[in-house]
C-alpha cells in the first residue's frame, strides 16, 4: 500500500527532477528507473556476498572486483561529493549497464576505457534480464550533480525507511507510472490499476498459465497477473512453477523501446527477471505466433491504423481492416491455445460498428468461439486521458463455437468519480461484477431491467451481432404525475399576485 508519506516523498523527488529541467513524465520515470536499477544491482550483490560469507561458496559477481569496478556500487558512491557521484554514474555506471552481459558489468582501465566482456555464450537473451537488453539506446539525462544527489538521497531514504518488500517496491513504481497522464499518438494510454485487477480476477490465472499482453505498455496486466498468482498460489507452488513464473510465464510486446524498458523494470521489481519482453508490432507480418498462450490480457491501442501492406494476412482473413482495435481481437484468437481465455478492453464502436470488418469479428467471436461476457464501462473510467466509452470483452477460444448466452453487465461506478479528478467514492460495481461472473448460474433469472442479464446467442445473431448493452437493456419508465393545467395556472396567478404585492411594498419604502 502506497501511503501518503511515501507519495509525498515521491512527489518531492519528482519536483526536484522537474526543477532540473526534465518535464516530460515519461523521461522522469525513465531516469528514475535507471537509478532504481543501479541500486537494485548493488542490493543483489550485497545479498550474494552475504550468502558467500555464510556458505563459504564462491559466487558469480555483478560488479568487477577491481577498485574501479567496486566504485560503481551504489553503497560505495552514494555519500560522495555530488560532482564525484555524477562522474561515476555518467562516465562509468551508465555506460557499464548499457554493455551489461550475462548479469555482469564490464570493468574500466585507469584511463577510463571500457574493457569489453568476452562473450562465450551463443544466446545473450537467455541470461540477460529483459531490462538490460533494452538499455542499448538509453540516455542519461539528469542535468547537474546537485539534481542527481537529491534524487539519490530521496530514493535511498524511500528504500531504507519505507520500502520493506517487493510489493512495496512494485507499488512505488505503480504510483510513479500513475503520473503518466498523456495518451500516445496511436491512442494508447495507461489502464487504471483497479480495472486491470478486475480483469485479472475475472480470468483467475494459475501457476500453469502462459500469459501474454501483445500491447504491454508498462506491463500492468502482467504485473497484476503475477500478484494474483503469488497471493493465491505462493504456498503451494513447486520449484518448476517458480522457474516458470520468473520468466517464461509472461510475454509482452510493444513498439516503444522506452515502454519496453519500463515494463521490464516493472516486472523485475516483482521477481520476474527473465520475461519475454520484445520489440514487435503485434499485428504485423513480423509476428507469426499462434496457439501459444493460455491467457491474453490487454488494452490494445484505439484509433490507431496500420499500413495495410504490413498487416498479417491471417488477421485480415478474419477482419479485413486497418483498425488496430479490430485486428487485435483477431490476434488474440490466433495467439491463444484452444481453451485459452482473453479479457480485453475495446472502444464502444467495436460493439456496434456497422462496417463489414466490425460485423465479421463479432460474428467470429459469437459463432466460432465462446463469447462469455460484455461488461460496459462508463466513459469516465479513462479520464483524465480520454473520455472514450469502453467495454471489457471476455471470451474463450474454442474454434468450434460454444456461445449459448452472453452475459451483459452495465457498470455504472468503478469506485472513483467519473470526472477529471477521479476522486475515490463509495459506489463501486467491480466486486459485484467479479462475484456474479464467477456464479453465472445464478444470473439466469435476471431481467433485462436489471444491471446484469443474459442474452441468447440467436437474439445477438438476429441483431447483426450487435454487442452494445443498450440494444438489449429494457428501461423501466416510472410514470410521473404532474398537476393539471388548471392547477398550474392557479399557482402562476398566485405567484404573480405575490410579486405585485412585493413591488408595491418596495415603492412605499422609496
Amino acid at each position: 500500500m502506497t501511503t501518503g508519506a511515501i507519495k509525498n516523498k515521491v512527489d518531492k523527488i519528482w519536483t526536484d527532477i522537474w526543477a532540473g529541467g526534465i518535464t516530460n513524465p515519461l523521461t522522469v520515470i525513465e531516469q528514475l528507473t535507471y537509478l532504481m536499477f543501479i541500486r537494485s544491482l548493488d542490493e543483489k550483490e550485497l545479498e550474494t556476498e552475504e550468502f558467500e560469507n555464510m556458505s563459504g561458496e564462491k559466487m558469480d559477481k555483478i560488479f568487477p572486483q577491481s577498485p574501479i569496478g567496486q566504485s560503481m556500487r551504489w553503497s560505495k558512491f552514494k555519500n560522495d561529493d555530488p560532482r564525484d557521484i555524477y562522474d561515476v554514474i555518467s562516465q562509468r555506471v551508465f555506460p557499464a549497464i548499457k554493455n551489461m552481459k550475462h548479469g555482469h558489468l564490464p570493468d574500466f582501465t585507469e584511463q577510463g576505457e571500457m574493457i569489453e566482456i568476452v562473450d562465450n555464450t551463443e544466446n545473450d537473451a537467455e541470461k540477460d534480464t529483459a531490462f538490460a537488453r533494452y538499455m542499448s539506446d538509453a540516455m542519461f539525462l539528469i542535468p547537474t550533480p546537485q539534481v542527481l544527489q537529491k534524487l539519490i538521497t530521496g530514493l535511498d531514504d524511500l528504500y531504507e525507511h519505507d520500502i520493506s518488500d517487493l510489493d512495496m517496491q512494485g507499488d512505488l513504481y505503480e504510483y510513479m507510472l500513475g503520473k503518466l497522464s498523456t495518451a500516445g499518438q496511436n491512442g494508447q494510454f495507461r489502464t487504471p490499476r483497479h480495472i486491470i485487477k478486475m480483469m485479472v480476477e475475472l480470468l483467475q490465472p494459475t501457476p500453469e498459465d502462459t500469459i501474454c499482453d501483445p500491447a504491454c505498455g508498462t506491463a500492468g496486466f502482467l504485473v497484476a497477473s503475477a500478484e494474483y498468482i503469488r497471493n493465491h498460489c505462493e504456498d503451494t507452488m513447486t520449484n518448476e512453477q517458480w522457474e516458470h513464473f520468473s520468466g517464461p510465464m509472461f510475454t509482452g510486446f510493444d513498439t516503444d523501446r522506452t515502454m519496453l524498458r519500463l515494463s521490464a523494470m516493472n516486472l523485475m521489481l516483482h521477481s520476474i527477471t527473465h520475461p519475454e519482453i520484445d520489440y514487435q508490432d503485434s499485428v504485423s507480418k513480423q509476428n507469426q505466433i499462434r496457439d501459444k498462450y493460455t491467457i491474453c490480457l490487454a488494452n490494445p491501442p484505439f484509433k490507431g491504423t496500420i499500413d495495410a501492406e504490413s498487416i498479417n494476412d491471417d488477421l485480415k482473413a478474419v477482419t479485413n481492416t486497418k483498425k488496430t482495435e479490430l485486428l487485435f481481437l483477431a490476434l488474440f484468437l490466433r495467439m491463444l491455445k484452444k481453451g485459452g481465455q482473453c479479457a480485453c478492453i475495446v472502444p464502444d464502436g467495436v460493439l456496434f460498428g456497422s462496417s463489414k470488418a466490425h460485423k465479421s469479428i463479432r460474428k467470429e467471436l459469437v459463432e466460432n468461439h465462446q463469447l462469455r461476457a460484455v461488461i460496459s464501462m462508463p466513459s469516465g473510467v479513462f479520464k483524465p486521458y480520454a473520455g472514450v466509452s469502453t467495454a471489457v470483452l471476455v471470451f474463450t477460444k474454442t474454434g468450434a463455437g460454444g456461445t449459448e448466452n452472453v452475459w451483459f453487465y452495465d457498470m455504472k461506478a468503478d469506485g472513483f468519480s467519473l470526472d477529471d479528478k477521479r476522486s475515490e467514492i463509495s459506489e463501486n460495481d467491480i466486486p459485484d461484477i467479479i462475484e456474479r461472473f464467477h456464479n453465472l448460474d445464478k444470473e439466469a433469472s435476471r431481467q433485462r431491467t436489471d444491471q446484469s442479464f443474459f442474452v441468447p446467442k440467436q437474439e445477438i445473431a438476429d441483431n447483426d451481432y450487435d454487442l452494445s448493452i443498450n440494444k438489449y437493456k429494457k428501461v423501466e419508465y416510472v410514470p410521473v404525475e404532474y398537476p393539471s393545467t388548471a392547477q398550474i395556472m392557479a399557482d402562476l396567478h398566485e405567484l404573480e399576485m405575490e410579486i405585485t404585492a412585493g413591488l408595491a411594498e418596495l415603492e412605499e419604502m422609496l
